[in-house]
């Protein structure tokens, strides 16, 4: 009886971890390539499989990849500026790249 429990109140797929996900996409025919799609590859395969709508949510377009080469790039100008001995620039920069550290965090 408690297994047939658990079939009829399935949670929802964002609350899945991406191995049960994989289960569910395997049962569904149309899906290809399960084991080498990550978990929000997997919600997506299998909202559009099943007919669910997502509802679109609030959201920034942040890309961590972009934000870390940018963080590169201003410690390079940091380290120049410590070397030239501007220590105003060096203060300047270092909350620079506090703040989009703070934003890849955010966004992970």
């Amino acid at each position: 009886m408690g297994k047939k429990k658990k079939a009829e109140k399935e949670k929802p797929l964002e609350k899945m971890t991406a191995k049960e996900l994989r289960e569910i996409a395997l049962g569904i025919e149309g899906i290809t390539g399960v084991h080498a799609m990550n978990k929000n590859e997997l919600i997506k395969a299998i909202k559009e499989a099943r007919g669910i709508v997502d509802e679109k949510k609030k959201t920034t377009s942040v890309d961590v990849r972009a934000i870390k080469a940018k963080i590169k790039e201003l410690k390079a100008k940091r380290e120049e500026a410590r070397a030239a001995g501007d220590k105003r620039m060096v203060d300047i920069l270092r909350r620079k790249i506090s703040r989009l550290k703070k934003k890849t965090r955010r966004a992970a």
